[in-house]
């Protein structure tokens, strides 16, 4: 077999890049060299920069969620990154340290995770002082406690998480960071690996990079039916293709299979998500190939903020059809009923093992 054969020109189809209606740069963005590179980028794309005066994003909110979630969904900000966004946090069960490149995200997927957890309207915000950023990790390097300890991902190095609270890829045509990124753990003579997962296909920029098999990219998909959930984003067989790229491009790669939902004819209809992602990589040579399992959950405060975004979407969130948990933080979340969550545990990993013997299992959450 032929493995770097072309991909069918309709599976390989990507989205179309997210170009904001409106792009803000701070001051003190313009006082970092990536920051003023992210202005060139987007300056070179046609798109007009609006230099604040000051460096807070004010004017954002309205009454109307939806009106503002439209407008902040439509605007880039180019800003510095907080002092607490260099004190990292742990990320299990995914890795050791969570790193953000930035914050939000240009999709519209209508079971957001993003959707209660950041404040304010869901401006995407990316930040400037990005070589601040990354010199920070190698204070953390040695020190996780989430992944680095498992005998299963030790050999992952201590790990560092790039996809938390965005979707780098899908903003990297205005950022650069992603490779700026990958550069830095591919030239870091240590135990160390960064990873993300994403929901586009444009990866093009990353084929060439010297990553030094230090990244692990991961696509975000999920069973045919749920596609319309999932407004903005590169559709399954652009993904596939692109998965199919990287690991050709000698990435270790992975599956995020999230969030796992009952769809009619579920354990079908994921069988057949594992039977396109088994073709996607027959033939890769030396395939380093992960999988996450991840099971749709909501929170009230979440369900409050998406039902505001997305008044007429049929997501189903209906507290009585779930069963209730507390967190170790002690909030309540929305997670399948128990009965329903072991038998789709038993029967997708079933299927994930019998498609796709290669791949490791990290986890079921």
């Amino acid at each position: 077999m032929n493995v770097h054969a072309p991909v069918p020109r309709a599976a390989a189809r990507p989205a179309r890049p997210w170009r904001p209606r409106r792009v803000l740069v701070t001051p003190a963005a313009l006082d970092h060299a990536h920051g003023r590179a992210m202005v060139a980028r987007v300056e070179a794309l046609g798109l007009p920069v609006e230099r604040l005066a000051g460096n807070r994003l004010t004017g954002l909110r309205h009454a109307d969620p939806r009106r503002a979630y439209a407008e902040a969904k439509n605007i880039l900000a180019i800003v510095v990154a907080p002092p607490t966004k260099l004190k990292l946090q742990p990320i299990p069960p995914s890795a050791d340290w969570r790193v953000d490149l930035a914050e939000g995200c240009p999709a519209h997927c209508q079971y957001c995770y993003l959707a209660g957890s950041l404040a304010g309207p869901p401006v995407t915000r990316v930040y400037a002082n990005l070589d601040e950023i990354l010199e920070n990790l190698r204070a953390y390097a040695g020190a996780g406690q989430i992944t680095s300890v498992q005998d299963a991902r030790a050999h992952e190095g201590t790990t560092f998480e790039a996809s938390c609270y965005t979707d780098p890829l899908g903003i990297e045509h205005l950022t650069g960071s992603l490779s700026a990124a990958i550069r830095r753990f591919g030239a870091w003579r240590a135990p160390v690996s960064l990873r993300f997962t994403t929901k586009f296909a444009a990866v093009e920029p990353l084929l060439a990079l010297p990553h030094a098999r230090r990244t692990r990219i991961r696509f975000s998909v999920n069973a045919r039916a749920a596609a319309r959930y999932e407004g903005g984003t590169a559709p399954l067989p652009a993904r596939l293709a692109a998965l199919r790229a990287v690991a050709l491009a000698g990435y270790p790669v992975g599956l995020t299979v999230a969030p796992i939902l009952p769809v009619p004819d579920w354990a079908g209809a994921y069988d057949a998500l594992f039977a396109e992602a088994a073709a996607a990589l027959a033939g890769v040579p030396d395939l380093d190939l992960t999988a996450e399992l991840i099971t749709h959950r909501f929170t009230p405060g979440s369900k409050t903020v998406l039902e505001g975004w997305y008044p007429g979407s049929d997501l189903p969130m209906r507290e009585g059809e779930r069963s209730r948990k507390l967190t170790k933080f002690g909030s309540v979340k929305y997670v399948l009923p128990r009965d329903l969550m072991a038998e789709m545990r038993g029967r997708l990993t079933a299927s994930l093992a019998a498609r796709l013997p290669a791949a490791r299992l990290l986890y079921w959450t």
